[in-house]
């Protein structure tokens, strides 16, 4: 290994602005160390400043902001709720908090949900007079946001709450440079997204109601008594005062992140691109991806497939991983209704194809100039072996 490399590189570890230490002793003297507190206010005021939504909520994981949203848009035991199966589970499992089920459905070729399939579904439900799913939601993928202005029309045209699961893609936009124009989204501050609190995640949305909603529900539904009760079951997801600085920290410098995503990204892509059966990841031209991950795809041209590359490069310290197993593969979803443009035996789903052919390269914003080259040949010794 080169001696410039650290013996292990990471896939996307947490990377410090500078500031986080003065943020968390400020926090600390406030005396604001259990949950809420004055640096939750002003991280949520600063969150909303950012992403254009004029309500947001700060709890502890993004996978609570969604469970939150789902209750707060009414889903409820026996509710169906769209969802594309290429995500992680945390962007799903609150579905069946709620004791409602998903309904998977493909990527389109951005890997994001397949809006046109979703409105095709959504045209048969309401033909046939069936119940309207309660909500959808649309996962941004490694950075790469949906078809926001196609999803706001399905909400104006089908009343259907559209739920953004913008967890990978904080700073991406879309092609009129906005940010997450559907009623509500929600994100992840995990250790290994584009800003971090260590844990956390936020609620936002375009809709006050819905927000002050989730807000009492994060607050286990305590209601306006000088003593304890309680009219609705809640929940304990707010976030603490402490992780709250960390976040504003973050945030601070979100642009300087981006663009090193993005450098990164375009460095992979120029030396790796033009090699026989190696492509990237495809971008949506409805908007920019923030570049949180960048994803190689070996394709069928490939001499190697992408878990002997994994092992590979696991062997020389190099951090990688298989993108997302799509939901409706998954054991736990067994008998989940999966829907995709293609037939059944025909081509396979884009969402099954991205994830037997597809693998996350290291994208970390500490990742050093010589530690990617170290990567970059690696990858290029392992196609040529």
């Amino acid at each position: 290994m080169d001696k410039n490399v650290k013996y292990r590189i990471h896939l996307s570890p947490p990377h410090l602005s500078g500031t986080e230490t003065e943020m968390v002793a400020r926090a600390m003297e406030s005396g604001y160390i259990a949950p809420l507190g004055p640096f939750v206010d002003e991280f949520e005021e600063k969150f909303c400043k950012y992403t254009g939504y004029p309500y947001a909520l700060a709890v502890s994981s993004g996978t609570a902001a969604l469970h939150l949203a789902l209750l707060a848009s009414g889903v409820s035991r026996g509710d169906i709720v769209f969802s594309p199966s290429m995500t992680f589970i945390g962007g799903v499992s609150p579905v069946y908090f709620c004791s409602a089920k998903a309904w998977f459905f493909d990527s389109d070729e951005s890997w994001t949900i397949d809006v046109n399939l979703v409105k095709e579904k959504l045209f048969a439900v309401e033909k046939s007079g069936a119940d309207k799913p309660k909500a959808i939601i649309a996962t941004d993928i490694y950075g790469m946001a949906c078809d926001y202005e196609a999803l706001c029309q399905i909400e104006k045209d089908f009343g259907v709450n559209v739920i953004v699961d913008a967890a990978e893609s904080l700073g991406a936009s879309d092609r009129y440079g906005k940010r997450n124009s559907p009623k509500t989204a929600f994100y992840s501050f995990n250790g290994n997204k584009i800003i971090t609190t260590s844990s956390g995640g936020m609620l936002a949305s375009h809709d006050k109601n819905l927000i002050d909603y989730a807000k009492h529900l994060s607050r286990q539904a305590r209601e306006p008594y000088p003593y304890y009760q309680h009219n609705t079951i809640g929940h304990n997801y707010r976030m603490s005062n402490i992780l709250a600085a960390i976040g504003i920290a973050q945030l601070s410098d979100i642009e300087a992140r981006i663009e090193r995503k993005k450098t990164i990204f375009q460095r992979y892509k120029n030396a790796l691109g033009t090699i026989p059966g190696v492509e990237f990841m495809p971008c949506g031209v409805y908007g920019e991806s923030n570049y949180w991950l960048s994803v190689i795809i070996l394709n069928s041209e490939s001499r190697i497939s992408p878990e002997f590359l994994r092992v590979t490069l696991e062997e020389k310290g190099i951090e990688t991983r298989p993108v997302w197993k799509p939901m409706h593969l998954q054991p736990v979803f067994s008998g989940a209704k999966f829907f995709s443009k293609f037939e059944l035996g025909a081509n396979p789903p884009i969402c099954e194809i991205a994830f037997e052919r597809g693998l996350c390269l290291p994208s970390g914003c500490g990742l050093s100039e010589a530690e990617q080259e170290f990567v970059i040949s690696s990858i290029q010794k392992a196609l040529y072996k």
